[in-house]
């Protein structure tokens, strides 16, 4: 999948947990900008994995702080 079909999806993902209604772009940052707690993370990880078919190691999720990051991690997770 293309890094724009990732993005497009994701996009329509993260919508329920943007409570704010913040704008997305690729230096967004989960804690900061859309204020993400730990739950939140984990529910919205969840959502991306049963998408996308792939796992995020605990390890790839404490590396990825911005929007940009996750779109990248996911298009190389899907090979």
């Amino acid at each position: 999948m293309e890094r724009a079909d990732v993005d497009t999806t994701i996009r329509s993902l993260i919508e329920p947990f943007n409570k704010k209604g913040i704008e997305i772009a690729d230096t967004t940052t989960f804690s900061g900008d859309l204020e993400f707690d730990s739950l939140t993370v984990m529910d919205f990880v969840a959502a991306i994995e049963d998408e996308f078919d792939i796992i995020i190691s605990m390890n790839q999720q404490a590396e990825i702080e911005t929007y940009g990051q996750l779109i990248d991690a996911v298009v190389k997770l899907q090979g």
